[in-house]
């Protein structure tokens, strides 16, 4: 009974820190280009991931992951250095404007027909690779210890839990305006694609995954940065000497 409950723990923390970035990401695209488009590329990762997962089984822990967080790390940053240089425009050009509500001169970025790909594409890869991480996880630590039915519980479980309290949050989200949510989309989405980049390359982050918090400070001050320094700049001030 006390390996059942180590391997039901176990799981359940370290793939609820991986479900954590994937909510965060799904969550900051939906609220960023709209939520059509960004569940159906979610949904399209997970299907995506069952088939992946019922095919290989205990084998996907042979499967290497860094070529895979190389190339969805660069795409994320491309993404989300757009989107963090967009924010800070946005955010020096008219401050805070909309808290508490929307701000009318704020449109949404996706306004056509169909699908929106890039809402579909940046949500699809969160999950794909995030999930991927999460299957790791549970095969590692089940396989591991003959306990892989606990394991894809516990796994799911995580995923469930973390994704209903994200989306629970959704509302909240919405509130923000546009132009300070994309900077904080960008600093996310630069964030982990940075993160994930540089560990497809084989570099070991000092503390792991402890370095994302650290590499979100990074991001938002340089934003604080070149915000302050933009308003100056429109204001016609100088930097004190």
């Amino acid at each position: 009974m006390t390996g059942v409950v180590a391997v039901l723990i176990t799981t359940f923390l370290a793939s609820a820190v991986e479900a954590i970035e994937m909510v965060t990401i799904v969550i900051g695209v939906g609220a960023t280009r709209g939520w059509r488009s960004t569940l159906i590329g979610a949904a399209s990762g997970f299907g995506v991931l069952a088939v992946v997962v019922v095919v290989l089984g205990a084998a996907l822990s042979q499967v290497p992951i860094g070529p895979l967080r190389l190339i969805v790390g660069a795409l994320l940053l491309t993404f989300g250095l757009q989107w963090f240089r967009k924010g800070i425009m946005r955010v020096a050009a008219r401050g805070l404007a909309g808290i508490g509500g929307q701000d009318p001169h704020e449109v949404a970025e996706w306004t056509g027909p169909g699908m929106d790909w890039t809402a579909w594409f940046l949500a699809f890869k969160g999950v794909v690779l995030e999930g991927l991480e999460v299957a790791f996880i549970v095969v590692t630590f089940g396989a591991g210890s003959n306990q892989l039915g606990t394991a894809v519980v516990s796994g799911i479980g995580a995923i469930v839990i973390v994704g209903a309290v994200g989306f629970s949050l959704h509302q909240t989200v919405r509130r923000i305006p546009r132009s300070l949510l994309q900077l904080i989309v960008g600093v996310l989405l630069s964030t982990f694609g940075s993160f994930w980049a540089i560990e497809g390359l084989g570099i070991e982050w000092p503390g792991g995954d402890a370095a994302i918090p650290g590499l979100l400070i990074l991001y938002a001050a340089t934003a604080a940065t070149y915000i302050t320094l933009e308003r100056n700049r429109a204001l016609g001030l100088r930097p004190a000497a």
